[in-house]
C-alpha cells in the first residue's frame, strides 16, 4: 500500500492561475479562448443572463459566467460561503481529497446543456467585415521601431569615407560593440585574425569609430571612454585628462586630497575637474537601448472612502468569458465523438471560469486581511508598517501559507500611499527598547530619511546612524545598518561626501 499526492489537472490549473500577475492572466485567458472554441468574450453591451451564462456548481445553477466579476461589495456572509468552495482546492496543497473535479455523471446531472441553451435565441457572432476608411493611412505606416546603436553606427559608416576593406572591418567591429557602447579589449586582435588583416588596420578603423556619435562609443574601457568624451569638449582641461588617466580610483573614493597632492594643485581645482567628469556618460550606448520599460499594472485598487477602505480588483484587459451560443445547435444535433468533444470542451470551460472566480475571491480575501493588519500603513505611510508574516494572514483567512505566497507573488496594489507589491507588506520585526516591535521596512525607510537629511560635506557613518536610531528606541547593530544601506543602494559615508 502506497499513499501519494495526486493533483488533478483542474487543481493544477487553479494553482497556476493563482500565481499569475494581471498581465500574465490576460495573456493566458486569450490563449485559452484560442484553444477552446466553446469560450468567447462577452461584449460590453451583452446581457449578463444571455447564452454565455453557465453554472459554477451552486445549487441554483444560475450564476454569472463573468470570469472577472468581483467587486468591493462582497459581503462577509458571501465570503464565508466562498471560503468553503476555495478551501477544497487552496487551503492545503497536500490534502489528498482536495480535488474539485466532478465526475461525468455529476456534470451531466448538474448541467443540462441542450435544454439550457435551447431557451435562448440563436445568433451568429458578429464579424469584422467593415471596410477601412480611405482616409486612414495603411497599417504598415503605423509601425515604428526605435533606432538601435548598431543601426546608428552602420548608418554613419555608410555616410563616411570608408574604403571597401575598411567598411568590412567596421561592420564586424560594430557587431562586437555591446549595448553599453564598449568593445572587448581583444576586439582588434580577434577581428584581424578573423578577416586575415593586419592589427594596425583594425586599430585605424577603431579610431575612426571612436569619433562617431555617441561620444565615447567603441572604447575598450571606462578610462578610454571618458578620455574620448573629454576630447569632444570645446575646452579640454589637462587636469581633467590627468585625473581620468591616473586617478579614477581616487575619484571613486572621493579622495581629492590625494589627487591634489599628486598633481600639485588645489582641492578646489580638483573638485571642479571632478564635477566636469561627473557630467560625462559612462555608458554611451544607453540612449540607444532597445530594452522596453516594464510597466506595472496593479492587480488591486484600495480606495479610501470616508474612514473606510474599499477593495476593487482590476478587471481592465481581462476578457469576460462565456460559453458560446454558436454551439447550441451543434450540441443538440451532435452525437458520438462530436458530442463527446463538445462536452469535454464545456467541462474545460466550466473549470476555467470556476478557477478564475476562485482566484479573484482568494486575492480579495488576502488583500482584505493585509488591510486589516496594516491599517496604520494605509492611513499614515511606511513609518507605520507593522511586522507581518505569511502565517498571520494564512491563519486569518483559513488558507495554507503556500497559497498566500502564491497570491502575493508578482501582484501589485494601488494604495493612497503609492503602488506596492503585496510581498512588501510582509516584514520581519526589529526589537525596540520600549513598546512593540517595528517592521524592518520601516527601519530601512528611517535610515533613508536620515541619510537624505544629512550634511553632504559631513555624512553620517553607519555607527552614527545606529546611535540616532537608538534615540528612537530602535535596537539595531551597525552591520545591520550597513546591510540595509546596501539594500537601498546607498554608498558608504566616504563615497557620499561632497566637497563642491
Amino acid at each position: 500500500m502506497v499513499q501519494q499526492l495526486v493533483m488533478t489537472p483542474q487543481l493544477q490549473q487553479a494553482i497556476k492561475l493563482l500565481q499569475l500577475s494581471h498581465l500574465e492572466m490576460a495573456d493566458v485567458l486569450r490563449e485559452e479562448m484560442e484553444q477552446n472554441p466553446i469560450l468567447e468574450e462577452r461584449s460590453d453591451g451583452a446581457d449578463e443572463r444571455d447564452a454565455g451564462e453557465i453554472v459554477e456548481g451552486e445549487s441554483t445553477g444560475h450564476e454569472s459566467t463573468d470570469a472577472t466579476v468581483l467587486s468591493s461589495d462582497v459581503s462577509p456572509h458571501e465570503q464565508t460561503e466562498i471560503a468553503t468552495d476555495i478551501s477544497s482546492t487552496l487551503i492545503s496543497d497536500a490534502a489528498p481529497d482536495a480535488t474539485p473535479e466532478p465526475s461525468s455523471q455529476e456534470v451531466e446531472r448538474d448541467i443540462d446543456w441542450e435544454s439550457y441553451l435551447d431557451s435562448y435565441s440563436y445568433s451568429l457572432p458578429a464579424t469584422a467585415g467593415a471596410a477601412p476608411s480611405d482616409d486612414l493611412p495603411p497599417f504598415e505606416a503605423n509601425l515604428t521601431k526605435a533606432t538601435s546603436l548598431h543601426d546608428h553606427l552602420r548608418w554613419q559608416v555608410q555616410m563616411g569615407d570608408f574604403s571597401a576593406d575598411e567598411a568590412r572591418i567596421a561592420g564586424l567591429l560594430i557587431e562586437e560593440i555591446n549595448d553599453d557602447g564598449y568593445l572587448d579589449k581583444d576586439a582588434a586582435q580577434t577581428t584581424a585574425r578573423e578577416l586575415d588583416v593586419d592589427v594596425d588596420e583594425v586599430e585605424v578603423v577603431i579610431t575612426r569609430l571612436q569619433s562617431f556619435d555617441p561620444a565615447g562609443v567603441a572604447a575598450r574601457n571606462l578610462r578610454e571612454c571618458l578620455l574620448i568624451q573629454v576630447k569632444h569638449l570645446s575646452q579640454e582641461s589637462q587636469l581633467v585628462v590627468d585625473i581620468i588617466d591616473t586617478h579614477l580610483h581616487n575619484v571613486e573614493r572621493r579622495n581629492f586630497q590625494a589627487i591634489a597632492k599628486d598633481l600639485k594643485t588645489t582641492v578646489g581645482e580638483v573638485s571642479e575637474a571632478v564635477r566636469i567628469i561627473s557630467q560625462l556618460e559612462p555608458r554611451p550606448g544607453r540612449p540607444y537601448s532597445d530594452k522596453e520599460p516594464q510597466y506595472i499594472t496593479p492587480d488591486i485598487y484600495v480606495h479610501k472612502v470616508g474612514n473606510e477602505y474599499a477593495i476593487v480588483l482590476n478587471e481592465d484587459g481581462l476578457p469576460k468569458l462565456r460559453v458560446s451560443n454558436y454551439y447550441r445547435k451543434a450540441l443538440q444535433g451532435a452525437g458520438g465523438e462530436t458530442k463527446s468533444y463538445i462536452q469535454e470542451k464545456l467541462r474545460s470551460a466550466v473549470w476555467l471560469i470556476r478557477s478564475i472566480h476562485m482566484r479573484q475571491r482568494t486575492i480579495y480575501r488576502v488583500m482584505e486581511s493585509i488591510l486589516k493588519f496594516q491599517r496604520e500603513f494605509f492611513d499614515a505611510g511606511v513609518a507605520h508598517l507593522k511586522p507581518l508574516i505569511l502565517k498571520d494572514v494564512a491563519e486569518d483567512v483559513g488558507m495554507h501559507e503556500s497559497t498566500i505566497s502564491r497570491v502575493t507573488t508578482n501582484k501589485y496594489v494601488h494604495t493612497p500611499q503609492g503602488i506596492y507589491e503585496l510581498k512588501y507588506f510582509f516584514n520581519s520585526s526589529i526589537s525596540r527598547f520600549g513598546g512593540e516591535d517595528i517592521a524592518s521596512e520601516s527601519v530601512r525607510d528611517h535610515i533613508k530619511r536620515l541619510i537624505s537629511e544629512e550634511n553632504p560635506a559631513s555624512p553620517w557613518s553607519d555607527q552614527q546612524i545606529v546611535e540616532m536610531l537608538k534615540r528612537h528606541d530602535i535596537d539595531i547593530a551597525r552591520r545591520t545598518v550597513a546591510k540595509y544601506r546596501e539594500m537601498l543602494r546607498i554608498p558608504p559615508s566616504s563615497k557620499r561626501k561632497l566637497l563642491f
